[in-house]
C-alpha cells in the first residue's frame, strides 16, 4: 500500500501546523511556501482534515488555518483515515461475507493481523511525538 500524494502533503501541512502556537491561524502562504506546496492543491488536501475537526481555516484578510486539537491528540491514523479512508489492505475485510473463505481463510486471518498491528502503529504517532523528533533531528543535523 502506497499513500496517496495529498495524504503524504496533509501530514507535512499537519506537522508545521504542529509547531505552530496552538490556536494560531497560520496564513496559507507560508504553509505552501515552507511544505512546497500549491495554494490550490493545500486547500483540496486539508479540505478532508477540516471535515474530520483536526483542522480549522478561517476566510479573508488574516484567514488561514490552525488545529482545532492539541497536536498530542492527531495520530497518524487520524490523516490517514481522514485522506484514505477506512483501511483494509485487502478486499476479504471491508465487510464480513465479501470473501466465501474468510471463516477459515488462513490469509484472512493474517491481512487482519496486519492491518490491526499498522493501525496501531500510525495511531501510537502523535503530530506532537512527530515535531518533537523532527526537532532531534534538525538539531542531529546541525550539531554534526
Amino acid at each position: 500500500m502506497i499513500i496517496t500524494r495529498a495524504t503524504e502533503y496533509s501530514i507535512r501541512a499537519l506537522l508545521y501546523l504542529s509547531k505552530q502556537p496552538r490556536g494560531e491561524i497560520v496564513f496559507k502562504k507560508d504553509i505552501c511556501q515552507s511544505q512546497d506546496i500549491t495554494p490550490a492543491f493545500l486547500t483540496k488536501i486539508l479540505q478532508p482534515l477540516i471535515k474530520a475537526g483536526i483542522v480549522g481555516s478561517q476566510r479573508g484578510v488574516g484567514g488561514g488555518f490552525y488545529l482545532l486539537k492539541d497536536p498530542e491528540e492527531i495520530t497518524l491514523l487520524d490523516v490517514v483515515r481522514a485522506e484514505e479512508g477506512p483501511l483494509f489492505l485487502n478486499h476479504c475485510l471491508e465487510r464480513p461475507g465479501v470473501c466465501r473463505k474468510d471463516c477459515y481463510c488462513a490469509v484472512h486471518a493474517a491481512w487482519k493481523e496486519v492491518r490491526e498491528q499498522m493501525m496501531s502503529i500510525l495511531d501510537s504517532y502523535s503530530f506532537a511525538r512527530l515535531a518533537r523528533q523532527e526537532e532531534a533531528n534538525l538539531k542531529n543535523i546541525l550539531s554534526a
